[in-house]
């Protein structure tokens, strides 16, 4: 059973920059996300949750929302199996609790940011952005 565990969350200041980490356990083969899709998705107290980020190691393709395109970037070490989400130029709007989620799958019919293509999710980490 895949297991994911986010960290790095924390306080920030308008303008400034965290790096978020996800980690994946409970397997014994190594790159084994190889075979996973990774998105990071947020979710702010009385809204949606919204996918923020995914990225597909078979062909190395990344999405971003709009909103955050060109602050936010994902990447992964697959040897390591942690996925980052490097998040800068933060804004208040930025808060909120984000997960990173996991999905054994290629293609998605609702998309890669659609929260229910996925299987596996993280506790999630607080991001708090002040003016």
């Amino acid at each position: 059973q895949l297991q994911l565990a986010e960290s790095g969350g924390g306080s920030v200041q308008y303008g400034g920059s965290l790096r978020l980490s996800c980690a994946a356990s409970g397997f014994t083969s190594r790159f084994v996300l190889d075979y996973y899709a990774i998105t990071w998705f947020r979710q702010a107290p009385g809204k949606e949750r919204e996918g923020v980020a995914c990225s597909k190691s078979h062909d190395l393709t990344t999405y971003y929302a709009d909103s955050v395109k060109g602050r936010f970037t994902i990447s992964r070490d697959d040897v390591k199996n942690v996925v980052y989400l490097q998040m800068d130029s933060l804004k208040p709007e930025d808060t909120a609790v984000y997960y990173c989620a996991a999905a054994p799958k290629f293609t998605f019919d609702s998309g890669e940011l659609s929260d229910s293509e996925y299987t596996y999710w993280g506790q999630g980490t607080q991001v708090t952005v002040s003016s």
